[in-house]
């Protein structure tokens, strides 16, 4: 699924964009334990999250994530855009809840076993 398609479908504000919003993503974490990302996080992986200190943006870099959508209306720190900007991270917003934007994706077309919430 391009990014591109999930943007309407999650009600995205852009906060950090680096790449192009025509990227593949094949799989969706929905996570608050960073440590569980470490554990489970595949390649081309979109993370959406509660959390928004920058310990999101190392976790993320570690594990190759691009993408990292911020729910329930959540606005990170300055510190944290900028470090996503410095490690070039690309940052959205969603006013929906994790639970939806997991039902959401999974009903656009990501199976259930690239869709974890953790």
């Amino acid at each position: 699924m391009k990014f591109a398609e999930i943007i309407p479908l999650l009600q995205l504000e852009p906060l950090v964009v680096i790449d192009d919003p025509d990227y593949e993503i094949e799989t969706a974490c929905g996570c608050d334990l960073m440590s569980d990302v470490l554990a489970f996080s595949q390649e081309k992986t979109l993370l959406l999250t509660g959390l928004t200190n920058p310990q999101v943006i190392r976790t993320a870099e570690m594990t190759d994530i691009r993408f990292i959508i911020f729910v329930r209306g959540k606005r990170p720190q300055e510190e944290t855009i900028a470090l996503a900007r410095e490690k070039g991270i690309n940052l959205y917003m969603s006013p929906k809840p994790m639970f939806e934007c997991c039902g959401l994706l999974y009903k656009a077309g990501l199976n259930s076993e690239n869709i974890r919430q953790i």
